[in-house]
């Protein structure tokens, strides 16, 4: 159902005010019902998608996404953005003059890029650490478990009783 220009009115003001009330009233309501035409205009589906869809558009304009922070902060890093300052032209005017952003802030940008991508971490040291240990450990399992089948078993117990574990073979439909 498409919204009536009043309807389409009211919604916009109601999203500008976030009182029905007021926003019948502005929409061109009477006074003596915008109260009631404003509550039963909230509850009308199309006009609450239309508000919610409006609302949504907003979010997305006015809140910066994750890429978008990291472009900037890229540039910032780049020295590719510059600030506005107040410089003095004499006889006490002043003037807009673009300048490059300071090196602390170029620093900055680099150091929450860092974090982002985890190039300063010790957390990232430990998990590459843990990983090369798991990794090592898998190999001395496989490479156990190959000396066992050959012949060559070095006394892993543990090893040994999870290799000497029988296979259950099961029937389709069997429970587990």
């Amino acid at each position: 159902m498409k919204l009536t220009e009043k309807q389409k009115r009211f919604a916009d003001f109601y999203i500008e005010l976030g009182n029905a009330t007021q926003a019948a009233i502005k929409a061109g309501y009477a006074t003596k019902t915008a109260a009631s035409i404003g509550a039963e205009n909230l509850r009308k589906p199309h006009i609450k998608k239309y508000i919610d869809k409006q609302l949504e558009k907003l979010k997305s304009e006015r809140v910066a996404d994750s890429q978008e922070v990291l472009e900037f902060l890229t540039s910032v890093m780049r020295d590719e953005k510059q600030e506005e300052t107040l410089i003095g032209i004499g006889k006490g005017k002043q003037a807009i003059s673009e300048i490059k952003l300071p090196s602390a802030a170029r620093i900055k940008a680099a150091e929450l890029l860092g974090k982002r991508y985890m190039l300063f971490s010790d957390k990232h040291d430990r998990l590459i650490e843990a990983q090369a240990d798991a990794a090592v450990a898998k190999a001395k399992i496989l490479a156990d478990a190959a000396n066992k089948l050959e012949g060559n078993f070095k006394n892993n117990k543990l090893l040994e009783a999870l290799i000497d574990v029988p296979v259950v073979e099961r029937e389709e439909g069997d429970l587990p």
